[in-house]
C-alpha cells in the first residue's frame, strides 16, 4: 500500500506538468517559428547579396580632411529623403555610420526602414537603402509590436524576451519531468 501512494501522486503531478507543457507549448509554437525563421533570415543577411542588408557604396575620399562636415551630410541627406522616397518621412536620425574606409556616411532613420549613403567628401547620392534586415530584426526581438503600436519598442521588447525565455525555461522543465516520471516508474527496480 505505502508504494502506490507515491505513485499516485507521480501521476497527478504528471498530469498537472503536461497541462504545463500543452499550454507553454501553444503560446511557444508561434514565436518558435518566427524566431527562427528571422534567426535564419539574420545569419544569412550579409551573403544575400546587397537584399537584406544593403551593401556599403564606396565614395570618392578615403581622407577625412577633404569631407564636408557632418551637418552638411546630414541636411543633404534629409533632401534627398524627402525628394526621391517621400515628403512626410521623419529625419529623426536613429545613428549615423561614418565609413571612413569607405569614403561614406551612412544615415539611419528611425521610426521607418530607410537609409541614406553619401559620398563623404562631395555629398553625393551613393544609395537609398531599404533595410530589410533592421525589419527582420525587429520582429526577432518583438520590438516590431511597439513599432507597430507607436509604444516604446524597449519595453515591449524586455516583455517580450521576458515571456519567451521564461516559456522556454517552463517548457524545458516541465518538459524533462514529462520524460522523467514514466522512465522512473518503468526502471523503478533498476535503481
Amino acid at each position: 500500500m505505502k508504494r502506490r501512494i507515491p505513485q499516485q501522486r507521480q501521476a497527478r503531478s504528471l498530469k498537472f506538468f503536461r497541462s504545463i507543457h500543452r499550454v507553454s507549448a501553444i503560446y511557444l509554437f508561434a514565436v518558435f517559428i518566427i524566431v527562427s525563421v528571422t534567426g535564419l533570415m539574420l545569419g544569412w543577411k550579409k551573403h544575400s547579396g546587397g537584399w537584406l542588408l544593403p551593401e556599403s557604396v564606396r565614395g570618392t575620399s578615403t581622407e577625412l580632411k577633404d569631407w564636408l562636415t557632418l551637418d552638411s551630410l546630414y541636411i543633404n541627406a534629409c533632401s534627398i529623403l524627402s525628394d526621391s522616397v517621400s515628403p512626410g518621412l521623419s529625419h529623426d536620425l536613429e545613428r549615423i555610420d561614418v565609413r571612413k574606409e569607405h569614403g561614406m556616411v551612412k544615415f539611419v532613420f528611425s521610426g521607418h526602414f530607410y537609409g541614406i549613403q553619401l559620398d563623404g567628401a562631395t555629398g553625393k547620392l551613393l544609395k537609398i537603402e531599404h533595410r530589410r534586415s533592421d525589419i527582420i530584426e525587429k520582429f526577432h526581438d518583438g520590438s516590431i509590436l511597439g513599432h507597430a503600436l507607436g509604444l516604446p519598442g524597449e519595453y515591449i521588447k524586455l516583455i517580450y524576451t521576458s515571456l519567451t525565455g521564461l516559456a522556454l525555461l517552463v517548457l524545458t522543465i516541465t518538459g524533462f519531468w514529462i520524460w522523467y516520471v514514466p522512465f522512473r516508474l518503468r526502471n523503478k527496480d533498476r535503481f
